[in-house]
C-alpha cells in the first residue's frame, strides 16, 4: 500500500507539472514516517494539534505553521478546516509525518483564497501530528511499579512530595523536578495542582511510579502555561511519589525489639543515649549515628530534640529497638534542615536505646548471692573484690579477671568512682551483687578511656576479703584494753629508749597475736614507720617515755588547748 501511495503521489506531481491531464479525484497520502508504536489514531470529533508546511505542486510555499511558531489546533470532522486535510489526517498517530496532496474541490475550489491561492489549485501539505484528544477523554493512570508493601496511599487533604518528568504527547519535555533538584510539594484535593495531577496522585504509595496522561481540559487548557506548555496540550507525567503525610498525623511508634524483662521505662526528664538510622519514607538515608560511631545523647521531654523524637522516645526500655515515624510538623517543618532534610519531609528513625538515667538516680544494688556474716564492709575498710564492668547494653569494658589478683581499695578514700565505692559497702565476704551506677556517680558526661560520656555502668561484684578499717586519723587500734604501761611493754630490753626496730617488733607481735590492728590497705612497714615518726617527737631515732603519747591523749590535750 505504501508503495502504491508513493507512486500515486509521484504521478500526481508529474501530471500537474508536465501533462496536467485533469483533476485528482481524492486526496493522495504519503505516510513517509510512521512511529513504531501508535497508541491512538485520529478519528472524527478528535481535537488535534499539528504543524504543517503548505506548498503548491511545484514546491512553492504558501503557508507554514512552523514559520508562525504556533501549531494549528482544530476539531476533526466538523468542517473547521479544508476537507482534504480533514480527510488526510484521519488515522494519523502522534509524531507521524504525512504528505497530503489535496485536489482543488477538497481545498479552496474554483474560488481560491485571496491573492495567495488561485482558483482550482491543488495543494500539498507536509503534516506532523503533535497531539490528539477528545472531550470524552479522562486522565489515564498507569502504575509502572508499586512497592510490595503499601501501608498507606494518597488521599484527599494529604500533603505529598513527588518527582516528575513532564512531556507533551510528542515527547517534547516541558518541566522536570529532577532538573530543579527539588521535589514538587503540594496538598492533594485542594486545587493546588492541575486536575489531572490531583486525580493521578490519589491512591499512590510512597515509592510507586506512575505514568499519567492528562487531557488539556484537566491540564492547562486553552491558555497553556508559560513557554513550555502550548494551548490545548495533552500532558504526560512520569511521577514517583517520595513522601506523604497529613496535617492530622501524629508520631507513629513501632516496637521492633524489646528486652525482657524491662525493669524501667523512660519518662520526661531522663537523659538517654541511643543510636539511630534516619531515613525518608522512600528509604533514602539522611543521617546515622552509626556512621559517626557515637551515640546521640540528650534529655527527653524537655525540648532538646525535635518534638517527634521527644514523643517517640517516651516509655522505652534500655536495649529496645523502635521505629519512629514523624510527620514534618513534628520534625523540621516546611523549611527542612540544612541540605540533607528538605522541607515538609516525613522522617523515619530506627532507634536502638543504649541506656538512660535520671539526674536524681542513685546507685541500684541487686544482691545475686546472699551470705550471712557478722561483719560487713564499711567506710575505711580495706576490701578485695572481683568485678566485671559493662555498659547497660552488655558491652564489656573491664574485668578483674584481666589481672592476676583481685582488685582492692580502702572504702571512702576516694580511690574509685563514687558509685562503685557505695556499691561495695555493706557486703559480706563471698557476697555477690549487680550494681547499676548512673553517670553522675560514675565517669560523668565526659567518660573516661573506653567509658563513653554519660554512660550507665553495670558492675558484677564479689567481695573476696574484708579488713576492717580504723577511725579517721588512726594508724593502729587495740582490740582489747591494751597494756597498762605501754612504754614498759615497748622497751623490751629495758634501756629506757625504744628504737624503730624494737617498736616495729612490738607492734607486729600485737597484730600477730590479735591484740591490735594496723590501718589496712597500706604496707605494714610504712604504717609502723609513720607511727614511730609520730612518737619520735625530737626526731632522734629513739622514743623515750616522756615522748610517748597515745592518740587519745593527744586529742584530749589538743581539745584542752583549743578551749584555752
Amino acid at each position: 500500500m505504501r508503495v502504491c501511495l508513493v507512486l500515486s503521489l509521484w504521478f500526481a506531481k508529474w501530471t500537474f507539472t508536465v501533462c496536467n491531464p485533469g483533476p485528482i479525484e481524492d486526496v493522495v497520502i504519503d505516510r513517509y514516517y510512521v512511529p513504531k508504536q501508535c497508541v491512538r489514531a485520529v478519528k472524527t470529533d478528535d481535537f488535534v494539534r499539528y504543524h504543517y508546511n503548505g506548498t503548491f505542486v511545484d514546491g512553492k510555499p504558501f503557508d507554514s505553521s512552523h514559520d508562525r511558531g504556533v501549531a494549528f489546533f482544530v476539531q476533526v470532522g466538523r468542517g473547521r478546516q479544508i476537507a482534504g486535510v480533514d480527510k488526510g489526517i484521519m488515522g494519523m498517530c502522534i509524531n507521524e509525518k504525512r504528505r497530503i496532496v489535496v485536489p482543488p474541490h477538497l481545498a479552496y475550489g474554483s474560488q481560491g483564497a485571496g491573492d495567495v491561492i488561485k482558483p482550482d489549485t491543488t495543494l500539498v501539505f507536509d503534516v506532523v501530528l503533535l497531539d490528539v484528544w477528545n472531550r470524552a477523554d479522562r486522565t489515564l493512570t498507569h502504575s509502572v511499579s508499586r512497592p510490595a508493601n503499601c501501608g498507606r496511599s494518597v488521599q484527599k487533604s494529604d500533603f505529598v512530595r513527588f518527582h516528575f518528568n513532564g512531556t507533551l504527547l510528542d515527547g517534547t519535555p516541558f518541566d522536570s523536578s529532577y532538573e530543579r533538584q527539588q521535589t514538587q510539594d503540594s496538598l492533594v484535593g485542594e486545587g493546588w495542582l492541575i486536575a489531572g495531577l490531583e486525580e493521578g496522585l490519589q491512591g499512590m504509595c510512597v515509592g510507586e511510579r506512575r505514568s499519567l496522561t492528562v487531557p488539556p481540559f484537566n491540564g492547562y487548557g486553552e491558555k497553556g502555561y508559560g513557554g513550555g506548555v502550548p494551548p490545548h496540550a495533552t500532558l504526560l507525567f512520569d511521577v514517583v511519589l517520595e513522601d506523604l503525610h497529613n496535617a492530622n498525623d501524629d508520631v507513629v511508634v513501632e516496637t521492633l525489639e524489646i528486652p525482657k524483662p524491662c525493669a524501667r521505662h523512660s519518662v520526661s526528664g531522663d537523659f538517654i543515649r541511643y543510636h539511630y538510622n534516619g531515613t525518608f519514607l522512600n528509604g533514602h538515608t539522611f543521617d546515622s549515628s552509626y556512621r559517626r560511631n557515637q551515640t546521640y545523647d540528650t534529655y527527653i521531654g524537655l525540648g532538646y530534640v525535635i518534638v517527634g523524637m521527644d514523643k517517640g522516645l517516651q516509655g522505652v526500655c534500655a536495649g529496645e529497638r523502635r521505629r519512629i515515624t514523624m510527620p514534618p510538623h513534628l520534625a523540621y517543618g516546611e523549611h527542612g534542615a540544612g541540605k540533607d532534610i528538605p522541607g515538609s519531609a516525613v522522617l523515619v528513625f530506627d532507634v536502638h536505646v543504649v541506656d538512660f538515667h535520671n539526674p536524681t538516680d542513685s546507685v541500684d544494688i541487686q544482691v545475686t548471692r546472699k551470705v550471712e556474716c557478722n561483719e560487713t564492709s564499711a567506710v575505711d575498710d580495706f576490701v578485695q573484690y572481683h568485678y566485671n564492668c559493662s555498659l547497660l547494653d552488655g558491652t564489656r569494658l573491664f574485668s578483674s579477671n584481666d589481672y592476676s589478683d583481685p582488685q582492692d581499695v580502702t572504702l571512702g578514700a576516694d580511690k574509685v568512682i563514687d558509685g562503685l565505692d557505695e556499691g561495695l559497702r555493706g557486703m559480706c565476704v563471698g557476697e555477690r551483687r549487680t550494681v547499676l551506677i548512673p553517670p553522675h556517680l560514675g565517669h560523668g558526661e565526659k567518660g573516661a578511656g573506653d567509658v563513653p560520656g554519660s554512660a550507665v555502668l553495670v558492675f558484677e561484684l564479689e567481695l573476696v576479703s574484708l579488713h576492717k578499717g580504723l577511725p579517721p586519723g588512726y594508724l593502729f587500734v587495740w582490740l582489747d584494753n591494751g597494756p597498762a604501761d605501754l612504754f614498759q611493754e615497748l622497751d623490751m630490753n629495758h634501756d629506757e629508749e625504744v628504737p624503730l626496730e624494737e617498736f616495729s617488733e612490738f607492734i607486729r607481735l600485737q597484730v600477730a597475736e590479735g591484740r591490735g590492728r594496723l590501718k589496712p590497705g597500706v604496707e605494714s612497714a610504712v604504717v609502723i614507720a609513720d607511727m614511730f615518726k609520730n612518737q619520735d617527737r625530737n626526731q632522734d631515732g629513739r622514743i623515750t617515755a616522756d615522748e610517748l603519747k597515745l592518740k587519745v591523749q593527744e586529742d584530749a590535750e589538743r581539745a584542752l588547748h583549743e578551749e584555752l
